[in-house]
């Protein structure tokens, strides 16, 4: 019977509430039992979650070149910008017991699992790989010798597709429908938590292990005074986590290739390379030779780790699938939450390891994945318990209506259209463009004669020169001519019943 129809119900990650809990009596509801989640068939909050998160995507991309504290930090710490991904992976993870909780069949659930993991990477590389390269110069297409490998999507398809197999894989059909609380669900899925100490384990004894040697690479900025120079970055070490010599980026270099990474990492901002760091300005006169660069900020190594934030997010779908009161939910979720926060901070602070997006460290991992338990927490409260209404918008959700909920209650902030707003996310804040494909096909030249096309003659003229700050008009410019227009959009596209689906 889970087999039929309901399987393919829903749209994208499902978030879906246990079945068992449709099936609670009217004797319980008339009780007033406050415990007891309301007969839902889909988790609000964690829609709402994922449409906060592509709002802050869009967020950090556009007004984190002017304020430094939503943008990306440099190397280490961790800004505004540096939960997004992370935030990505964690309602991934705790999507993927609710959509799979309903496909006995492993086989069909594994060609599903690989099927959009396919599709992931598919877009992932055409959009990131290089396709809107110089979207200012009109340039598109797909240059072959410096295509990058890596990036959002194709870190979110790997994270998915481990975890989705290991869930799989691990789950027992006889402890599905089993009602928990407290430490037993540790218990139940303990051999995901034994595969998430591996993971751990091999990868600190890479980055610590690995020696690192002097390494060399030509300069592919056209914009740098040492374009087209071999510059070599003398190392001869190992278990360092500064930028030049980290064993994350030696991985990458070796298996990606130096061409095929990312040419304007984050670092650029740091302290070392420019005066104006945190923000991105002029490079010193005595920058070292890492400060032009490239780095790859999702490679090998730290895509590898980031699959501990998807883990962390099933466990949370574990909770939610089987523990049924609303309490022992939020105590297990918020106790959790906080214990990675404490753990995170006291390894940052004591310098034993310290908070880095790019390496995707284990002090960073707890962090996230600890702000991300807290933040779901709130919205749960906010969403699933209180039911406050202005959470809820702007269109009803499909599977309510087709369910035949038509309380005027609304639908809600979500990321139906998160995958097209993804085309426009670009790994250095504030530098996010959407313009019109008017080149398409693969290359291996680039053609600089196009014009340029100008794209922000409305934040330059109806923001900046409004409020006469710049930092201002383009956080406004952001907020209203960005968020709010891609809100709209999605609301329009979900009331019509359009979607984009993976």
């Amino acid at each position: 019977m889970d087999g039929g129809k309901k399987a393919e119900q829903p749209h994208g990650d499902v978030a879906e509430e246990d079945p068992g809990r449709q099936q609670r009596s009217m004797v319980d509801e008339a009780d007033g039992d406050e415990k007891a989640p309301r007969r839902s068939k889909r988790v609000a909050s964690l829609d709402v979650f994922r449409g906060l998160t592509v709002a802050l995507m869009i967020l950090v991309d556009g007004a984190g070149g002017e304020w430094p504290v939503i943008g990306h930090a440099p190397w280490n710490g961790c800004n505004l910008a540096d939960f997004v991904m992370p935030f990505f992976l964690f309602i991934v993870g705790m999507a993927i017991p609710l959509s799979l909780k309903r496909i006995p069949d492993r086989g069909r659930a594994v060609r599903r699992v690989v099927i959009r993991t396919l599709k992931l990477l598919f877009w992932g590389i055409l959009l990131q790989g290089g396709y809107s390269h110089a979207p200012d110069n009109l340039t598109y297409g797909v240059d072959m010798k410096h295509v990058r490998w890596g990036g959002i999507l194709q870190r979110i398809a790997l994270a998915y597709l481990v975890v989705a197999v290991l869930e799989i894989v691990t789950k027992d059909a006889k402890i599905q429908d089993r009602s928990s609380s407290g430490f037993s669900i540790f218990r139940m899925y303990f051999s995901q938590w034994i595969v998430a100490c591996c993971i751990l384990v091999v990868y600190l004894s890479l980055v610590y292990g690995i020696y690192v040697p002097d390494w060399e690479f030509r300069v592919q900025n056209t914009d740098s005074s040492n374009y087209g120079k071999v510059l070599t970055v003398t190392c001869g070490t190992r278990g360092k986590l500064n930028p030049p010599c980290n064993a994350v980026g030696y991985i990458d270099r070796k298996i990606l290739g130096i061409n095929h990474m990312y040419q304007k990492p984050a670092w650029r901002r740091h302290w070392a390379c420019t005066d104006s760091s945190p923000h991105e300005g002029p490079f010193k006169n005595d920058a070292p030779a890492w400060c032009v660069a490239p780095f790859e900020p999702e490679g090998i190594l730290s895509s590898f780790s980031a699959v501990l934030s998807t883990i962390i997010g099933v466990h949370c779908g574990h909770v939610l699938v089987h523990i049924k009161s609303h309490t022992d939910r939020l105590r297990q979720w918020v106790a959790m939450g906080i214990a990675l926060l404490v753990l995170g901070i006291i390894l940052h602070f004591s310098h034993a390891i310290p908070l880095n997006k790019q390496l995707y460290t284990f002090s960073y991992i707890c962090v996230t994945a600890g702000a991300a338990g807290i933040v779901f927490s709130l919205l749960y409260v906010l969403v699933d318990i209180l039911n406050l209404h202005y959470v809820r918008a702007p269109a009803m959700d499909r599977h309510e209506r087709d369910a035949g909920v038509r309380d005027g209650r609304g639908g809600h902030l979500r990321g139906v259209s998160q995958r097209v707003v993804l085309r426009g996310h670009q790994q250095h804040a504030g530098k996010a463009k959407m313009a019109p494909s008017l080149r398409f096909g693969f290359f291996s030249s680039v053609d600089e004669s196009n014009t340029r096309l100008q794209v922000y003659w409305v934040r330059k003229h109806v923001f900046v020169k409004v409020w006469h700050s710049t930092r201002v008009g383009i956080l406004l410019y952001v907020l209203f001519a960005q968020i709010l227009f891609w809100a709209l959009v999605s609301g329009v596209l979900h009331r019509t019943g359009l979607y984009w689906k993976l």
